[in-house]
This record gives structure tokens, sequence and C-alpha cells, in this order.
């Protein structure tokens, strides 16, 4: 195959050149390069390294690909066009989403609709029998329309939210991918990404596409999601196959791309798999749980009905309109016992239909969905459903410091040589020796890069925000050369940085005078901890000894009193062992080291994060920051932003060390968890021990997280937000929100819409719950004492059906208030209903049957006047607890224009839908006193929220 593979690797040159105008040669040609692309891809996905050797390794692909392995490949549009055209575009094939269709289909499954087609059928079949087809076909068949109308709404409703899934699928697969092309490192989406780039990958990235290693240092891989194996990978030179899909778990390199797209193993994998949005939160478990419930009180009672209406006409105690018994044994006739029973059987079905609240599916759907597109908007996407509601029981936020609760726009600006601290036009007086060994530490140990570009315009500097501010620091007021120095170095091995270690290292050869040394850059208490010198202002050696270090640790703890992160340089020339290309080498000398510099680098705290802390802590929610930073930076950031008040220390137990939170006891941990506002220096599995430890003792936790170390917190937590800017792609997929602009404010806003979603939830519930115990009781005692309902089924549909569905639109799509973050949180144990809202919803159904039942012979009066009540109501269930209902009902335009509609519609009803409604026209005085009786409802709802009532 090797033979093979060479032979035609040449053609893929000029297939590059001109795809769009291939002639009958170049057409020869472009059936060999399909052979051999395949034969390509498949060399990869096997992880054949004999035969890429054979074919002359790496270099020889990336010749073939016309991909420059320093500069990448060009930038213009048509040779991108072109690598698209002869290799593919980097997506894949989706099953496709579920139709229209489906969903009315899977609408059809349910019990509640089952139970509707039955009551449907008897009563078109008992009305036929009585009435016969002209007029018998009205209850039976509006029940039917009324059906159809729940599976429309219910329907589109839910297809509306699948889309809005996808879409928001889309948003979470574009991720930025750093390339190299023209010689410029930039990001781009990772659809973009063409067969032949070169892609830049570090800690935490997804790999995006099937590729070969050109270079890189440590690099690990986990490549668990492809081959189920956990342990990490190293790709290497000697082993240089990247598969997409997978993630960077260490170090970083750069990669050629040899597959994109449907060719690479990740591209079939996903292009096979089903993604189930049918996934369902607690809070929707708990309400089918309910609406079951309801359901089977509804059938007991229509049992119950069934019977004594049953048991009251066969014992004679009904008469007819002439003051008859109706049954008088063998004297009646069979027809006259048939029509009966039919009534009779259709009182009973209309109690089921009224009774089974099909609404709160709807409303927990439309609250769902409403919420999670206008937290797109407020920079926060859902991931998983149930996180909309988890974030509003929050009692526990343990968030991030850089870029969070910062800005994470850094800029150096201290800068101490020994125990001297040098202004930006001072540089020029420091040693030449000692300007060198610094553009050595900057330029060879880091993962950013400098680009220059020959227009004149500004230097382009990319990689973390730290790596950015000591580049463009070094370059610029320096004046560091990046390029001359890696070209006059060769770098032996290097030490990634991690948020574990803290630091990061070098051990690079000069070629003027070929001597060894190493580079270490870090947290300075770190770094000062490995030296036992260090190079005074004047660029002479001085020991490093105990007092000497105390007078460098007071300098450091200084810079971090005044918010700034400290980074220290150390450097060491190595014996001569290390001469060669040790590959072996896996440990830097960190010992017996120089003390180079220190910087301080400045991160601002962001504008509205102290706000949005105290609007947390207001509305009981505790703020934690775990940080990787000294505990001087970490305090002077905490008190900054609100988080630690200025009495807090660490003898208050407030402050504390990831270590000494780490050497607890459990019980210690426990004990002392609560108080703990900061902890410095901390590592990922500290986190994860401090989420661990709130959760045992009762609270619901979110929990920031940009880091790969920080998945398993992340998971752990009740609701996981990784960070949309600065968090890795393994972040993101461990988490259930991501904050798409790195913002703690953001969080706070989520916070309020998690309280918003429950809340909108309780209030359709008390509305919804008020309607149907109404209905219920008034169907119920009339059944019995009258022998008859005064509400037909088709009046009672369309009660359910206008005021569930444009209810729920109505109350699930309120937005969120200030109001939401004065009260605690609510606990996961609570139950939906509250003693508040069972105050509020009985008082308002018993005033609801009491004036029901006093016009219970007037069937006109008492529809009018129970759906007036509901549109009235419909106010008071804005507000739970607040006695003013009308607050802000201004700014909630869809609210006043459902309340419009549907009192449109209920005219309609009654004035020209008469034979369909069972109604009769009412004049301005009978339409007048059910508005006036309809009304009371307001000072009911007022009054009633002076009784006091516990929550619970």
């Amino acid at each position: 195959m090797s033979y093979i593979l060479l032979a035609i690797l040449d053609p893929i040159d000029s297939l590059l050149l001109a795809p769009g105008t291939l002639s009958r040669a170049n057409k020869r040609w472009h059936s060999a390069f399909v052979t051999i692309y395949s034969i390509l891809t498949k060399l990869v996905k096997d992880k054949d390294v004999d035969n890429l050797q054979d074919i002359g390794g790496v270099l020889r692909v990336a010749s073939s690909l016309e991909t420059n392995v320093e500069f990448g490949i060009p930038a213009d549009l048509v040779d991108i066009d072109h690598r698209h055209e002869a290799f593919g575009q980097n997506t894949y094939e989706r099953p496709p989403t579920k139709s229209f269709f489906n969903f009315i289909v899977e609408a059809f499954k349910d019990l509640t609709i089952f139970i509707l087609l039955g009551c449907a059928a008897l009563s078109l079949a008992f009305g036929i029998k009585e009435h016969g087809i002209k007029e018998g076909w009205y209850d039976g068949g509006s029940i039917f329309v009324a059906i159809f109308l729940v599976i429309a709404v219910s329907s589109t409703s839910n297809f509306r939210q699948n889309r809005q899934f996808d879409k928001l699928s889309e948003v979470s697969n574009n991720i930025q991918v750093d390339v190299v092309r023209a010689g410029r490192r930039q990001q781009i989406s990772v659809f973009e990404i063409v067969v032949g780039d070169v892609v830049c990958l570090k800690i935490g990235d997804q790999v995006p596409a099937d590729g070969l290693f050109l270079d890189g240092h440590s690099l690990q891989v986990d490549e668990s999601s492809m081959t189920g194996e956990s342990d990490p990978v190293e790709v290497d030179c000697s082993h240089p196959f990247f598969i997409s899909g997978t993630k960077v778990v260490d170090g970083y390199a750069r990669m050629l791309v040899t597959s994109v797209g449907m060719n690479t193993t990740w591209g079939e994998m996903m292009s096979s798999i089903n993604r189930d949005t049918n996934e369902q939160t607690p809070l929707q478990a708990r309400l089918n749980k309910l609406t079951s419930t309801i359901g089977k009180v509804g059938l007991a009672v229509a049992f119950l009905v069934l019977l004594v209406l049953l048991v009251r006409y066969f014992t004679g105690n009904t008469k007819d309109e002439k003051g008859n018994r109706e049954f008088n044994g063998s004297k009646t006739k069979v027809d006259d016992i048939v029509n009966t029973v039919v009534k009779i059987v259709a009182a009973a079905i209309t109690i089921v239909v009224v009774a089974i609240p099909e609404g709160l599916p709807l409303a927990v759907t439309l609250t769902l969905a409403y919420s999670m597109k206008r937290m797109m908007a407020d920079q926060a996407m859902v991931r998983k459903l149930s996180a909309c509601e988890t974030m509003g029981s929050a009692t526990t936020i343990c968030t991030d410091k850089t870029g969070t609760l910062t800005l994470n726009q850094m800029k150096v600006t201290k800068f101490w040589l020994g125990k001297e601290s040098f202004l930006a036009n001072a540089y020029s007086s420091i040693a030449p020796y000692i300007l060198e060994l610094f553009h050595e530490g900057v330029a060879l140990n880091t993962t950013g890069s400098v680009f220059k570009p020959n227009s004149g315009s500004e230097i382009e500097f990319s990689g973390s925000p730290t790596e950015k501010a000591i580049l463009s620091w070094a370059v610029l007021e320096l004046n560091m050369e990046m390029k001359q120095l890696k070209q006059s170095r060769t770098i032996i091995f290097i030490e990634a940085f991690n948020s574990k270690k803290k630091r990061s290292g070098v051990l690079m050869r000069r070629m003027v005078d070929n001597t060894t040394h190493v580079h270490w850059k870090g947290a300075a208490e770190m770094i000062l901890k490995m030296c036992s010198s260090y190079y005074d202002a004047s660029g002479i050696i001085k020991y490093l000894d105990d007092v000497e270090k105390m007078k460098f640790e007071q300098i450091i703890e200084g810079m971090a009193a005044s918010s700034l992160r400290c980074i220290a340089f150390a450097h060491k020339e190595v014996s001569e062992e290390y001469n060669g290309d040790d590959k072996e080498c896996k440990k830097l000398e960190d010992d017996g080291l120089i003390l180079l510099g220190l910087v301080g680098i400045k991160d601002p705290c962001r504008s509205g994060v102290k706000k949005a802390v105290e609007d947390c802590q207001y509305a009981g929610v505790n703020i934690k920051m775990i940080t990787g930073d000294n505990i001087f930076t970490a305090k002077a950031i905490a008190t900054e932003c609100g988080i630690l008040a200025p009495s807090q220390d660490s003898l208050s137990g407030a402050v504390v060390e990831g270590e000494e939170f780490r050497n607890y006891t459990p019980e210690e941990r426990l004990e002392k968890v609560d108080k703990i506002c900061v902890m410095a220096r901390s590592s990922p599995f500290d986190k994860l021990l401090m989420v661990e430890c709130l959760k045992q003792k009762g609270h619901v936790v979110a929990v920031t997280g940009d880091g790969t170390n920080d998945a398993p917190a992340l998971k752990e937590a009740d609701i996981g937000l990784s960070m949309g800017i600065q968090g890795t792609e393994v972040a993101k997929e461990s988490s259930d929100i991501v904050i798409l602009d790195d913002n703690f404010a953001s969080v706070a806003t989520v916070v309020m819409w998690g309280r918003c979603v429950y809340n909108n939830i309780q209030k359709f519930i008390q509305f919804q719950l008020t309607v149907n115990v109404a209905a219920l009781a008034i169907n119920f005692v009339a059944a019995v004492s009258a022998g008859e309902v005064p509400l037909t089924a088709v009046q009672l549909l369309w009660v359910n059906l206008i005021m569930d569905t444009l209810g729920a639109l109505a109350l699930a799509t309120e937005k969120p208030t200030k109001e939401l973050m004065e009260k605690p949180a609510v606990g996961w144990t609570e139950p939906l209903i509250t003693n508040i809202m069972w105050r509020n919803l009985l008082a308002q159904a018993l005033y609801h049957i009491a004036i029901l039942l006093t016009l219970q012979f007037k069937d006109t009066l008492i529809f009018n006047t129970f759906v007036l009540c509901q549109v009235f109501n419909e106010f008071n269930a804005r507000k739970l607890e607040k006695k003013n209902v009308f607050k802000g009902i201004h700014r909630n335009r869809l609210f006043l224009g459902i309340i419009a509609i549907t009192i449109v519609l209920q005219v309609v009803m009654v004035e020209f839908l008469k034979k369909f409604a069972d109604t009769e026209r009412l004049n301005w005085v009978q339409w007048c006193s059910c508005i006036g009786l309809a009304a009371v409802t307001w000072p009911i709802g007022w009054i009633v929220k002076w009784i006091p009532m516990k929550k619970i």
C-alpha cells in the first residue's frame, strides 16, 4: 500500500491548484485522488505508523497537501474553496429531526387524550342516539374539535421547542479553533477547518478533525470517548495520530489536518446518533404525577356521580318537566331508559373532562422553552433542561475569579528585578544578559504566539490572557524578538503548565555556545521556593537566604494585596548530561535556580460584579470564590467584589488555602465549609471536595469552571456552569449551562431565571387548580342535588382549552422581577402547592362555587360568569403573595393581549355560537351582572392575602 500511496501523493498538488476546472486528464487524477485520500484517511484511522514512514512521514503528507508546516495554508478564499471541494466540509450528516407528524402521533399516546377521545366518542354516540344526527353531534363533535385544538397546540409547542434545541445545538457545537494560516495564528469556527490546516492544540481542547502530529510537547490525549480506554494516550513523532472528538488532557501541540467531516471517525459516529430531546425535568415529573393524581380524583368523583344518578333514577327519585316520575318500572319505555342513562353517563364524562388538567404539561413546556430562549439573550446557553429549574433552588455558588469576577483583560503593571521595582522607561538600564534571559524565559516557555504583519499594522498576540499579557510586555517593552529567539535556540523538553502544578518549564540549548539552560515560570511563591539565589538590579547573582526570601515574600504579598497576579521567572544553566535530544527526559531540574524577576499582572474586576454578588447574597445564595491565585490576591479581589467583608480573614475561617482545606478531617471540613468565603491556591480536586461537602450539608450547589480539570466538580455539582469564552470544550461538555460572556452577573441572572421558571409554574398551578376545583365541585353538587350538570361538556372543554392554553401562555411567560431575589431559594423537598397557594385558590374556588350554585338554573349566566371569574382571577395569579397584582402589568403586553383575546372569544362563544355551546344571548344588564360578580374575585384575592400563612 505504501508504494501506491507514494506514487499517487503527487497528483494531490495539481488537484488543489484548480479542482473547479478539471480537464479530462485532471479528472483521471481526481479518480486516483479519491483512492489515495481514502487510503490516507484509513491510514490515520488505523494509526499505521509503518506505512506513514514508508511514504515519507508527516512532512511528505504536508507537502502533498500544499501545507507549509510553519506558516500553514494560504489564507486566500480560493485555496480554501478548492480544499472544501476536494476534501469536503468539516460537518457531519445528522439524522433527520422529528417531523411535525411525529409530535402529533406522540400527543395521541397521552393517557389524557385517550380518555378525552373515549368521552368524545361516547358523547357523540349518545347525542346522536338521543337527538338524531342533525342536533346530536354538537356535544361529541365539539369535544373532538377541542381535542384537535389541544393536540395542535401541544404538538406545535413541542415541535418549536425541538427546533429551538437544534439551533442551540448548532451554537453549542460551533466551537472556536486556533489555526495557523499564512503564518498568522487565528481563531476560526470548527466548521471552517479544511484538510491541510495546521491546528494549535492545548489542554482542554477537543481535537476538531483527524490529523497528524507536527510538533509539540508533553501531549496526552483522552481517547475514551472513541475507544473506551480511560488511560491518556501520548501523541508525539513516534505515535503521531489524532482522532477527532478526543480531548487534550496535557501539553500542547500543532497538528496537520488530514480528514474532515464524514471522513473522520467522529463524523461517522455522530451521524448515526439520534439526539434525544425528550428529557424530562424533575419539575415535569412532579407535574405529571400531580396531573395523574388529579385525574384519578376526577375519575373517582365521576364514578360516584354516575352511581348516585343511576340510583336516583332507578329508585324513582327523579321527575320530568311535568313533575312525573321518570322511571315507573316496566311501564317505562326502553328508549326513555336508554336516553336517560345516556344523559347520566354524559354528566359523568363531563366531570372527567373537567378534572384532567391538560394545561399543566403545556405550561411547563411553554415556560421552559420561553426561559431557554430568553436566557440565551441574557448570555446563558442551557445544555440541560433540568438546569433551568434547578438553578432556582441554588443555595451556594462556587465561582472562579479570573474572567468571571474579573475582566480577563490582563496587563503587566509591575516589574521587580531583585528587590528593586522598575518603571517602563527604566528598562534600558537593565544588563543585556539579564534581558536576554528574560527573552528566553518568555519566548520559549509559552503556549502563546506573536504575529508581526508586514503591512505595519499592530502586532497580534495569541494565547491565554496571562500569556498574551506577558508576551505583549516582553515584545513592546523589553524589545523581545520571538522569531529570532526560536531560530537560535533548540527546545529539548517542555513541562507544560496546568492548574495543579501552577508552573511551566522549558529545557533549551543555545546554538551559539551549545550550553543548556532550564527556564521556569509560574506562581511567584512557588517559583521562589525553587530558588537559592537571585539577580539584583545590577545583574549580579546574590545568595537567597531565609532573610532575603522573606523580603521577596513581602514584595509578592504587597503586589497581591494590590489585586495583582504575581508571576516569577527563574533560570539555571544545567549540566552536560542534557546535551543532545534527550527525548526520555521527563523531569526538569527544579531546585537551585536563580530568580530572574517578578511581574505583577493586573486584571480589573468587572463593573457589575459587586452588585450581582450583593443581589445573590440578599436572595440567600452564598457566594464562595475558589481560585488558584495566592491568598493575598484572592482576599483583595474577594473584598473588592463584596464576597469577603473587610473584617473577615483567615483567623475567622472565611479564607483558607486549598492545601489546608484538603488536610482537614472529613468532620472538620463539614464543620467549617459553611464559613469559608474564599479558597486560594486551590486545585480542581479541592473544588470537587468543597462541592461534595456542601452537598452533604444539604446545599444545592452551582459551580463555575473553565478548565479541563474542573470537569469532575462541574459534574458533581447540582448545576455546572462553564465559561463560553475561556472554557475548554471538556468543561463545556461537563456543564449544564454555558455562560457565554464569562460574567458573574450572568450567573446571577441565571439564578433569577431559575426562580422565575418555578414561580411561573406555581402561578399557573394555582390558577389551573382554581378552575378545576370550582368546576368539579359545581358539577358534582349540582348532579347529586338536582340530577343534572349546569356546565355542558362543550362549555367545560371551552373553559379548559381557552383558559388553560391562553392562561399557560400568559402566566408561564412572565419575565423575572427583582422580587424573586427578595426571598430565599425554593428547596427541592418543598411541595409544589404551598400553603399560600392553597389559601389563595380555595378562597377563590369557594366564591366561584357559591355564586354559580346560586345561579344553577341560569345556564348561560353560569357559563359566562364562570369564565369571567377565571379572567379576573388570572390577575390574582400573577402574584402569589404580593397584594398589588397589577404591579408591572403595563410591561407585560403578552398578558394583556391574552386577556383581551380571551374576552373576545368568550363574547363570540356566548353571542354567536349558541347551538355549539348550548348558550343563549345575554343583554347588557346580564353582561354587567356577570362582570360585576366576576370582579369580586379581586377584593377577595386582596383580603385573603392578609391572612398569615406558613409557606409550607
